[in-house]
């Protein structure tokens, strides 16, 4: 029996996802608290730095 890609996708596919772990879950409706504005900023920065920096790996 031959493998190919796209039989291992729809075999990966076949098995559900087992459910996130309870703590992962919030509780009640508590929305998540607003980034301050250093935080912004930091978050900016780090983006563009990730944007410029070369994507291939060494071996």
């Amino acid at each position: 029996m031959s493998s190919n890609p796209q039989h291992d996708a729809d075999h990966a596919l076949a098995y559900p996802e087992p459910p996130a772990h309870p703590n992962w879950r919030r509780r009640g409706t508590a929305k998540p608290r607003p980034l301050t504005p250093d935080e912004q900023k930091r978050n900016r920065e780090l983006l563009l730095v990730a944007e410029r920096k070369s994507r291939t790996r060494a071996a």
